[in-house]
């Protein structure tokens, strides 16, 4: 009978699957690289039956209490002018709330009864005939029934299990960066879009009023940057922004104090099968779609599907994890399908798509289209559909 389980990564997938393992009878631990939750963070949302999902784990009014609250967002030119709006569904769903608080939310609901290890990782995986011989960076080896990799787009259990990350990895031709600063814009619950060809700056300030988060995108092909070198990660952005105007020099000023920086490609993981023995993955580490795609819902969903079929086939994992990927090969279809065009939505390659884009946008946000967006929007969302699973107690042993 399968018990323990080792979950790498303590984000968003990571902890809500330990939230569902424990209530099935599982014992899950956690595994973080980070020495700590990680703070902050790009906004994500939640529509459709995502919603229902919150409510079934009973923490959607810790979430309502955290929300970002944002209004709309307003696409303005480089000399600030405003040049369209759209209503807050478009980006902020039917609730929003900062990356960071949803991790602290999550791991509230779970520290008492989950093992949780910050400052390591793993380094080897070893399957043998009644589990997987985990080796760490830093502690000593362990054998866990399961193995589980929740550790997002640059999975270190994906690249152990199935090979180097270059093999699945298909990128979309721009880069994107996220990072807070002061709010001198003094934006309240409101967002601005600003684009010129190739690139886009957006700011919006919500639940913290005193802060401005900035989500920067920009068409680019691989760019020779080391993941966790930040300072040639600001020098880039430096270079890219440097003549685009509007509020970006006080941005990129404002970029020199920051220590928490996101800087990644806009990519997608495509992969067989998400299993592989005693190990699967899960979330941006299975089927990372991009922005647009819904990813944290639906990696929220397969945690919760996951969970449910382990306890459905009382810890038969090879039975487990064909139903589970049977179950979200369709949805994932439907999530990186709708986030393949994001980048070139999101940051128009020539002056004539960026004034496309922006006429799209007028005419998505009139109110005579309210509802054929809100269908288009929650299309992803709505393509997992939650079970109710029975909950059957599993002895440890």
């Amino acid at each position: 009978m399968t018990t323990t389980v080792l979950i790498s990564g303590a984000g968003i997938a990571g902890p809500a699957l330990a939230f569902w393992l424990r209530k099935r009878g599982f014992a899950p631990t956690v595994v973080e690289r980070a020495p700590a939750l990680r703070e902050g963070g790009s906004a994500v949302d939640f529509r459709g039956e995502q919603m229902t999902l919150l409510k079934r784990m009973r923490i959607l009014e810790d979430i309502r209490a955290k929300e970002t609250a944002m209004g709309a967002q307003v696409i303005v030119d480089t000399r600030g002018k405003k040049v369209a709006q759209m209503p807050s569904v478009f980006f902020s769903g039917e609730v929003e709330i900062e990356r960071g608080d949803l991790t602290r939310i999550l791991y509230d609901h779970t520290k008492n009864d989950v093992e949780y290890v910050f400052g390591d990782w793993i380094t080897g995986l070893d399957e043998v005939a009644d589990g997987v011989d985990v080796g760490f960076a830093h502690g000593e080896s362990r054998r866990f029934d399961l193995v589980v990799g929740a550790d997002g787009l640059h999975s270190g259990v994906r690249r152990l299990t199935f090979g180097d990350e270059e093999r699945f990895r298909t990128d979309l031709g721009f880069h994107t960066a996220g990072f807070t600063v002061p709010n001198h814009l003094g934006l309240d619950h409101l967002g601005q879009i600003c684009s010129v060809p190739g690139r886009t700056v957006m700011v919006a300030s919500g639940h913290d009023r005193a802060a401005l988060n900035v989500s920067l995108v920009f068409a680019s092909e691989s760019l020779e940057v080391r993941r966790r070198d930040v300072e040639a990660q600001k020098k880039v952005l430096a270079e890219r922004y440097a003549d685009f105007g509007w509020e970006a020099p006080t941005l990129l000023e404002g970029l020199g104090d920051v220590d928490a920086l996101y800087f990644d490609s806009l990519s997608q993981i495509h992969l067989d099968k998400w299993s592989q023995g005693r190990v699967v993955l899960l979330g941006d580490a299975a089927w990372c779609a991009g922005p647009g795609g819904s990813g944290t819902g639906l990696a929220m969903m397969g945690a919760y599907i996951l969970a449910g079929e382990l306890a459905a086939a009382q810890g038969d994992h090879e039975v487990a994890f064909a139903r589970y990927e049977d179950k979200l090969r369709g949805p994932v279809k439907v999530s990186q399908k709708q986030a393949a065009g994001i980048g070139t939505f999101l940051a128009p390659k020539t002056r004539f798509m960026v004034g496309y884009r922006n006429f799209l946008y007028r005419v998505l946000g009139s109110r005579p289209m309210t509802k054929v967006f809100t269908w288009i929007t929650s299309r992803a969302a709505n393509a997992a559909t939650l079970e109710n699973y029975d909950a059957p107690v599993i002895a440890r042993g």
